[in-house]
């Protein structure tokens, strides 16, 4: 699905990944953890084409997709929630959904707006309300079905619990497995780490833009040395 082979990029000369190589699977939870300041941010961005890369490859089914633009890469499958959600806030409900698939039209627009309502029937219920009018939960359900409406293979979520109260947080989370099982591939930067760690297939631990551990998991949340070191947390 997607591999990541000695990636270095930055902000002009100050870089802020340094040689990062990995592999997340189809249908995967793979989950990009560290404190701030780590380069997990940097790392999504470069991967969506909004930070280019100075050196390395990335690969998404097979395709170099290293050099190409942000939008040419959702043509290959890739599609990012942004940290912050970046909703539309004058636009309804529905009308930020559609944006998210304007590459589609006709029955195949109506067949993903059903989709992502099924998803999340709270935005079902507030289709014609106003998105900034809409709650830190709602706006970050939102955020991710527009990622949705373009019929991606793989969604990269940058800080998805980030300012949400624990039942939003829970909405999201099982959505996220919901998706896995229909075979989506989701890479997932997150300070959350108890939860994260929940779901997580494959995790990689970055400290000063550097992989510094890499494993399950399971492997992660059994290693309290980890946790308390890299993590902050003690389990």
């Amino acid at each position: 699905m997607l591999t990541v082979d000695n990636l270095t990029c930055g902000y002009g000369d100050i870089m802020a990944v340094h040689g990062l190589s990995f592999a997340a699977g189809k249908g995967e939870i793979f989950a990009m953890l560290g404190a701030n300041g780590a380069g997990k941010t940097s790392t999504i961005m470069c991967l969506a084409g909004h930070v280019a890369a100075t050196s390395g490859r990335v690969t998404l089914n097979g395709t170099n997709i290293t050099d190409l633009p942000a939008q040419a890469r959702v043509g290959h499958g890739m599609a990012l929630v942004p940290e912050g959600r970046r909703v539309f806030a004058e636009l309804s409900v529905e009308e930020n959904l559609v944006v998210g698939g304007h590459t589609i039209a006709g029955p195949a627009l109506s067949a993903n707006l059903e989709r992502i309502f099924g998803h999340f029937p709270r935005l079902a219920e507030r289709k014609t309300q106003a998105a900034g009018s809409l709650s830190g939960g709602e706006q970050q359900m939102l955020a991710i079905g527009r990622a949705l409406m373009a019929n991606p293979q793989l969604v990269l979520i940058d800080e998805l619990s980030l300012g949400l109260m624990p039942k939003a947080i829970d909405a999201c989370y099982e959505v996220l497995q919901a998706l896995k099982a229909d075979g989506l591939s989701i890479l997932l930067v997150e300070q959350n780490t108890t939860r994260v760690l929940d779901i997580a297939d494959q995790v990689i631990v970055l400290e000063s833009g550097v992989k510094s551990w890499e494993g399950t998991g399971v492997e992660a949340d059994g290693n309290a040395a980890l946790l308390e070191a890299y993590l902050g947390t003690a389990g």
